[in-house]
């Protein structure tokens, strides 16, 4: 594991600025452009953004500078407070954004135009400026003006329709917002690429990511059932339902967790599921009944419910004997395609992620305490792609970015800090 933050080393986008002022929405797109190399400012309200508030939080001291929401997603930037919806900081914030390269955000649509500080405007002080607007539904359209929690774009994008077991109502994967996240994704690799083609316009542009429209690529494939075979995709769960009544398991409680193990039928039945008889078999928990089944030749369309069920019942029976690591040892030995449903836990001792060096240990200056962060999404041969630096701390580069880089004289921001404009 890496021990320290790498603000030096040299990134894809290291020679670009970009002035974050998303709220959590947005957060992950400006952390993995950072990771990439880019100087990102994120700009708070004085005093501190309210998703500093989100927890859970470190060691369970609810606190704006412990947030692990806040920590996680807004690694790799530097950080500075300002209040936009002044008359000075609107003036503070178009010096910033005259050498800035990218400014992302989140708010409703207009509402930067009503500041004066939409795309328009930038653009006509600095032509190379790029502005990501990442929003619910985007900028235009009957539900551009509506706001919407993750679960809400979820729902509408149409994965949510997919999300648990089929015969129950659809659930929420987790409190990890996924809707978000997918649409922030989605804003970085946009941002990247349009970058790139300012490099031969010579023209920045104002890029529209709708979070709605990030998900349903996400469930692309189950709307295309719908578009070729006029039907829903079904919701699996931890069973599996083809296009017929009868009902399979792919994930099966073991002794200390979960495995996920789908038993093929025709002609992948010898290679994928044999095997796993086979084992049992050795273990002396294979009866007749189900070492004397063809998987070749059997057809789960074909198959009883009753009949199916006496199959999970044995496959059943045998992996609560055994453990996850057991059987994936067993399973990489054979070789059986079962695979360990991993908690965070067996993933931060994944001997894949620790051989390929993916974690990062950055350590907290004021508490001398470490986080362990996931490292950079690409391994590339000429750059670096890694975090960079811990979250900010509230204000932390007013001075450096304000006074260093501005040039604003002390007096003043001393008067600024005292009307609450930084």
């Amino acid at each position: 594991m890496n021990v320290q933050e790498d603000t030096s080393a040299e990134g894809m986008l290291q020679p670009y600025r970009v002035l974050d002022l998303t709220d959590e929405k947005g957060f992950l797109c400006g952390k993995l452009l950072g990771d990439l190399g880019a100087d990102v400012v994120k700009i708070e309200r004085p005093g501190g953004d309210a998703a500093r508030h989100i927890g859970p939080f470190f060691h369970d001291i609810p606190d704006p500078e412990r947030s692990l929401f806040w920590l996680a997603l807004n690694a790799s930037k530097r950080g500075i407070t300002l209040d936009i919806e002044t008359h000075d900081g609107q003036d503070i914030f178009r010096q910033l954004a005259k050498s800035a390269d990218v400014v992302i955000e989140s708010s409703c649509p207009g509402y930067l135009d009503g500041l004066g500080l939409g795309y328009r405007e930038l653009s006509s002080i600095n032509r190379q400026i790029i502005m990501v607007s990442l929003t619910p539904f985007g900028q235009t359209g009957p539900y551009s003006a509506y706001k919407g929690a993750d679960i809400v774009c979820w729902a509408l994008g149409g994965k949510l329709l997919l999300t648990g077991d089929a015969d129950r109502p659809p659930v929420q994967v987790s409190q990890v917002p996924h809707a978000w996240l997918h649409g922030s994704a989605d804003a970085a690799a946009a941002t990247a690429m349009a970058l790139y083609r300012r490099t031969v316009s010579g023209k920045g542009q104002h890029l529209d990511i709708s979070i709605q429209e990030s998900v349903e690529k996400v469930a692309y494939l189950s709307h295309l059932t719908w578009t070729l075979a006029h039907r829903e995709a079904w919701r699996g769960g931890v069973m599996r339902t083809p296009p017929f009544n009868t009902v399979t398991y792919f994930v099966w409680p073991c002794k200390d967790g979960y495995i996920v193990f789908y038993p093929f039928t025709g002609p992948m039945g010898p290679l994928g599921t044999r095997p796993v008889v086979d084992y049992m078999d050795e273990e002396g928990m294979a009866d007749d009944f189900i070492k004397g089944i063809d998987w070749a030749a059997i057809d789960w369309g074909q198959t009883p419910q009753a009949e199916a069920d006496k199959i999970s019942a044995r496959f059943r029976k045998f992996f609560q004997t055994k453990t996850k690591d057991e059987l994936f040892a067993e399973a990489i030995k054979r070789p059986l395609l079962i695979q360990p449903v991993c908690t965070s836990a067996d993933v931060m001792k994944n001997i894949q992620l620790q051989a390929r060096e993916y974690w990062q240990r950055i350590a907290n200056r004021e508490s001398g305490e470490e986080l362990i962060y996931p490292g950079g999404f690409v391994k590339a041969s000429e750059t670096s792609c890694a975090v960079r630096r811990r979250a900010p701390l509230i204000g932390e580069h007013n001075d450096e970015i304000y006074g260093g880089e501005q040039g604003l004289p002390a007096g003043k921001l001393n008067k600024l800090k005292e009307g609450r404009i930084i």
